[in-house]
Formats: C-alpha cells, sequence, structure tokens
C-alpha cells in the first residue's frame, strides 16, 4: 500500500487598514492571504523537517509590519530567508514588491511549500530558491541587488543563529543599504543574539509592535500571535 503524503487546510490571514491610518488613502483596504499548512498531528508533535510547514506567530507580526509600511514595498526588491509557508513575502509581493523567497536546500518540501503558497495566492513570478544558511553557494552569489531581507522566527535553534547572520551579513556586504527585518519570539533568557550581532558590525534597532498595531492577541484574522513574548528589530551595517 503506497503511504499518504500530507494532507493541507488552507487558512485565511486577513490584513486591514486601522484607524489610525487616516494619511494613508490607497484604494486598497484590505488584504487577504490564503496560506497551506500541513494538517497537524492528532499528537501535536512537529517534526523538525516539518517547522516551515506551518504559519508561526512571529510570521503573522511580520507580515502585519509589511502591511502597515505597505506604500513603501512596490520599489523594494526583497528577499525572505527561511520562508518555509512564506507568509511574509506573500504579503511583500501582494503589495507590490519584487520577492525572491527562499529555504534550505537540505528540506525540499519547505521549497514545495513556497511553491504551493504562491500558487493559491495566484502569484507566479516569484522567484523561489534553495539557500542553505551559513553556506556561498552559487545561489548566494548569482542574487540580484537586495533591499529588504526578512526572517520570521529563524532564531529557534542557537546552533544556527551565527550561520544565520552569517549569511545576512554577506548580503549585506554586497547591498550595504539593504535592512534586515526580523522577529523573533522570546522562549529563554539564556540566549541572545546580541554578542554575534557586535561581532559581526551590526547594528540593531528594536521596533515596538505598538508602533505598527501589532500588539494585540488576535492580528490578522488569526489568534497569532496570542500571549506569545514577540519582538521585531531592523539590522543594517
Amino acid at each position: 500500500m503506497c503511504e499518504e503524503g500530507p494532507r493541507f487546510s488552507v487558512k485565511e490571514y486577513r490584513f486591514t487598514k486601522e484607524q489610525d491610518e487616516q494619511e494613508r488613502e490607497e484604494p486598497t483596504q484590505e488584504l487577504v492571504v490564503l496560506i497551506p499548512e500541513i494538517i497537524r498531528s492528532l499528537l501535536f508533535q512537529v517534526l523538525d523537517s516539518q517547522y516551515g510547514m506551518y504559519v508561526w506567530p512571529c510570521a503573522v507580526v511580520l507580515a502585519q509590519y509589511l502591511w502597515f509600511h505597505r506604500r513603501m514595498l512596490p520599489s523594494k526588491r526583497i528577499l525572505e530567508i527561511g520562508a518555509g509557508v512564506s507568509l511574509p513575502g506573500i504579503v511583500a509581493a501582494k503589495c507590490g514588491a519584487e520577492v525572491i523567497l527562499t529555504d534550505t536546500e537540505e528540506l525540499p518540501q519547505c521549497l514545495e511549500n513556497c511553491e504551493r503558497s504562491c500558487q493559491i495566492n495566484n502569484l507566479l513570478g516569484i522567484h523561489i530558491i534553495a539557500l542553505t544558511w551559513g553556506q556561498i553557494s552559487p545561489n548566494l552569489l548569482s542574487l540580484p541587488e537586495i533591499d529588504i531581507i526578512l526572517a520570521s522566527d529563524v532564531f529557534f535553534e542557537p546552533e544556527d543563529f551565527e550561520d544565520i547572520l552569517t549569511t545576512v551579513y554577506f548580503l549585506m556586504k554586497r547591498n550595504p543599504a539593504a535592512q534586515f527585518w526580523t522577529t523573533y519570539q522570546v522562549r529563554s533568557s539564556d540566549w541572545s543574539i546580541e554578542a554575534l550581532l557586535y561581532k559581526w558590525k551590526l547594528k540593531n534597532v528594536h521596533i515596538p509592535l505598538g508602533s505598527f498595531n501589532a500588539d494585540k492577541e488576535h492580528l490578522a484574522n488569526s489568534p497569532l500571535p496570542g500571549r506569545h513574548t514577540i519582538e521585531m528589530m531592523i539590522v543594517s551595517l
């Protein structure tokens, strides 16, 4: 008997114009994004290889930041690393940015997720490439100029932190004006990337969630981020 492949459900994320955005009068007042997620097992166990098959709370917060600043996106080329189901990248693309989605070549199902999310949102012009953190690969070397690097919840396993920042630093040295927009969940007080940012001579600015209407339990028609402690920062050279 053939083993069944993974089953997916489609979740809807709805970004709407806030009342305090009175000066923003663009026609689009609402953005709906559909994201296919693998159906979680009844045992609620998530394998390492499946981390990129769900929307996590940090992704919703980063997507909200993109939506809040949507007017600046049409002129930007944006690269999302560790994209998985690609909610932030999809929002950026729907707001007019030129987007490149990337995930590790070691987990081809994550790249398939990127493609699946693009298809369900009728975004057929997005480039999807394999990019493994910490490796200077032909794909990394062949990237065009980048304005913004996105990453949500990539600072999960401490052993990956330096590989992530190695890749970010390499991209920024090639694109000195680029910024790294990232959201992360505070899971432990025992780890920090501050020392690594100092080592790589990167500066960071923490962005209060309230400054882009993300300081709430329900966001984008979703219970995420809930009561999780999520922070956002912008990193630059």
